[in-house]
């Protein structure tokens, strides 16, 4: 059971995109945790040094889908 669970959706811009994605490796690669805030609370994620990455690649007629996994 998950203690906690939280989903964003939102359409962006490719570079907007970029630049987020930027940030958190940015974060991931200085620190060992990665802050969030959302709804005006702030969140604090520890990330150990050791992390199992996953890169999936969907390609369908209508669609394309690039997803990006950390689990610990």
């Amino acid at each position: 059971m998950d203690l906690m669970e939280i989903t964003e959706k939102e359409r962006l811009s490719r570079e907007d995109a970029a630049a987020r994605l930027h940030a958190l490796a940015d974060a991931l690669a200085r620190h060992n945790e990665v802050e969030f805030e959302r709804g005006g609370l702030r969140f604090t994620v520890h990330v150990p040094d050791e992390v199992d990455f996953k890169l999936e690649i969907e390609i369908g007629e209508d669609e394309r889908e690039l997803e990006v996994e950390l689990k610990w």
